[in-house]
């Protein structure tokens, strides 16, 4: 029993992941980082930093799900994960963008 939990922790972290990876991606667009900054200026370093953050999120989701499953379901679940992700992240950007302020960036 103690490997299904240690299973679902890990699925869990692989969705917390690319949920984060998919929120720095959106805020590395200006329209998305005027909804959640507002006036608060945005740098092309800032723009890489959140490309790089987010390319990391999305890579340790992948990674999470491939330490729980073989490759084939991994890569089904991490998909299923994505879709998850940017559905949660473009609901939150169109209902309360100001939600994504705990995303460091």
């Amino acid at each position: 029993m103690p490997d299904a939990r240690l299973d679902a922790l890990l699925l869990l972290a692989a969705l917390l992941a690319a949920l984060a990876g998919m929120g720095w991606f959106a805020l590395a667009k200006d329209v998305h980082w005027q909804q959640v900054h507002g006036d608060r200026p945005q740098t092309p370093g800032k723009i890489r930093l959140l490309r790089g953050l987010g390319t990391l999120g999305l890579a340790a989701s992948l990674g999470l799900c491939l330490a729980v499953d073989h490759a084939s379901m991994a890569s089904l679940v991490w998909m299923m994960a994505l879709a998850a992700a940017a559905l949660t992240i473009a609901f939150t950007l169109s209902w309360r963008p100001r939600w994504l302020r705990w995303l460091p960036a």
